[in-house]
């Protein structure tokens, strides 16, 4: 018999705050990204690609406040023999480039999935949107998003670097680890 088995979790995810005027202060959004990313960190170091990165899918726990990742059911361990290409899963708002064109991916998908979900968490708005899912896998792949510091001028300029590096469409140009991506958030907050 197969089955799951998911710990019950006292808390809620982070959709709640992906809209005005349920914005989390800035400091608490870079920690929540940070935890998540070196949660992913571990998860790639351990062969497994999430890949349905998003608001929906990070749990805020009521006690620590504190992030836990949730929902791995589309989750695909990174060895070629057991990734197939050409099969598009997860969210698309949230997918990156290459996810979206079938093509096999790694632990920098997540990432950029996760600086889409930076983005909204501090502005209120995806990076990418549009009337039809075709335009929006169209702009995903192959147009720029809205600047940070366009949409939301009060931001510290090193977050707009970071978000620029995280939504980059060339994986090359991405942060390559989770725990890079973390070092540069705890390095704004302080710690």
């Amino acid at each position: 018999m197969t089955y799951i088995a998911m710990e019950f979790i006292k808390g809620h995810d982070l959709t709640k705050h992906i809209k005005a005027p349920n914005l989390l202060p800035v400091p608490e959004v870079l920690r929540y990204i940070a935890e998540a990313a070196e949660a992913l960190d571990y998860a790639h170091t351990n062969s497994v690609v999430h890949r349905d990165i998003k608001p929906a899918n990070m749990m805020l726990l009521a006690e620590t406040k504190t992030i836990k990742l949730m929902d791995f059911g589309i989750a695909r361990l990174t060895d070629s023999s057991k990734t197939k290409t050409g099969m598009v899963l997860g969210t698309p708002s949230y997918m990156s480039p290459e996810q979206l064109s079938g093509k096999k991916v790694d632990g920098r998908s997540d990432l950029f999935s996760l600086g889409v979900t930076l983005y909204q968490l501090l502005t209120g708005q995806l990076p990418f949107q549009a009337d039809s899912m075709a335009t929006l896998m169209f702009k995903i792949a192959n147009e720029p998003h809205t600047p940070l510091s366009m949409v939301r001028q009060d931001l510290p300029p090193a977050l707009n670097a970071i978000v620029e590096k995280s939504l980059s469409k060339d994986m090359e140009q991405r942060f390559q680890r989770g725990n890079d991506l973390a070092r540069e958030l705890r390095g704004l907050i302080g710690g």
